[in-house]
């Protein structure tokens, strides 16, 4: 037995064995990432990857450990796994690890929705968890940041509507997108994560398009709010678009609430959030944008103004970091509240 960091040492003594799924990918890359600058209690890493990266070896704290297949991690019987993998995996595995015993954070859209696993955004909804939850879904990048904002607000004035329209990076794709960015920057022929050109251009297409004419990223904005704040009595429409961005998530924000709202106070609320930094003074030209966000856990918010068209509507900017709040961090911050409140090992 161990103590835990300085972070966790008012809670409890015990060995933390970590699963990280998809360790070799973008999001498992700041995954490991992430958990070493929040020095969370791992005294036994499992980097787990697909079959072709078996056996290659990957940094952790200035340490090398061999990467694992999924067969041997769901043998080793670790306390917490954290999925950054797709779907497609996480529906096959996630419940193998679960009946191991193993309490995995999926990253993935595969279980956000199903009615039986709690989707969370720790600074919102963290107390839904208990010890029975084994599958906990991480929630989609662009939703996350959302309502970090639409929450505070939410509790004050009753949100009525939203419209959002996302600005999305290519690293929300993957790495196949940004070496399509970085090929078309200097002119060579490559292999095409979208249907057109990014670099110089914007495609109002994130995801898959669906039968009513939505992509599915568009549904998971529209969607996953609503369980996240555990009320569906407001509407959301979404419009996503891939931008030739490197690296953040923007989104424009349209909120018409049930009461009058007063611009001061909503400012005011948004400066008091936890996680949420405000960046709103037109003064000055200061306002929230992805050189900003860039490694940064926090989601920023600025341009807010009334609505000249309605009343009691506003409109607003968001920005966030979509490989860190927007997946790794959220993750990495529910794995730290199971500990905190034993609920996990």
């Amino acid at each position: 037995m161990i103590l835990l960091s300085e972070k966790f040492k008012p809670y409890t003594l015990f060995i933390m064995k970590v699963a990280v799924v998809g360790a070799t990918g973008m999001v498992g890359n700041v995954m490991l990432k992430v958990l070493t600058e929040r020095n969370f209690p791992i005294t036994e890493l499992l980097p787990v990857a697909s079959e072709k990266s078996v056996g290659k070896s990957i940094a952790y704290k200035n340490k090398e450990y061999t990467i694992i297949s999924l067969e041997a991690a769901v043998a080793a019987k670790p306390d917490i796994a954290i999925f950054s993998a797709g779907g497609a995996t996480s529906l096959e595995w996630a419940p193998k690890f679960a009946e191991a015993g193993t309490t995995v954070i999926d990253n993935s859209s595969a279980w956000r929705m199903n009615p039986n696993n709690k989707l969370v955004v720790p600074e919102i909804n963290a107390n839904v968890l208990t010890n029975q939850d084994k599958i906990i879904a991480n929630p989609n990048c662009s939703t996350i940041q959302l309502v970090m904002v639409l929450n505070p607000l939410h509790q004050k004035y009753g949100i009525k509507r939203v419209i959002v329209s996302t600005y999305q990076s290519i690293t929300g794709t993957g790495v196949k997108a940004v070496e399509q960015l970085n090929n078309e920057q200097q002119g060579i022929k490559g292999e095409m994560a979208y249907p057109y050109p990014i670099d110089k251009n914007c495609l109002p297409h994130c995801d898959v398009f669906t039968e009513n004419g939505y992509t599915k990223e568009e549904i998971k904005l529209m969607t996953e709010p609503k369980k996240i704040m555990q009320d569906d009595s407001f509407n959301l429409t979404a419009t996503a678009v891939r931008v030739p961005v490197v690296g953040g998530h923007s989104e424009s924000v349209n909120i018409e609430f049930k009461t009058d709202v007063d611009v001061k106070d909503v400012r005011k609320i948004l400066h008091e959030t936890p996680g949420v930094v405000l960046q709103d003074n037109t003064d000055t030209n200061t306002y929230p944008m992805p050189i900003y966000a860039a490694d940064k856990d926090e989601v920023f918010v600025g341009r807010i103004r009334k609505d000249e068209s309605q009343p009691n509507t506003i409109n607003l900017w968001i920005v966030a970091d979509n490989l860190r709040k927007g997946a790794a961090t959220n993750a990495v911050q529910i794995a730290e509240y199971l500990v905190k409140n034993r609920l996990v090992g």
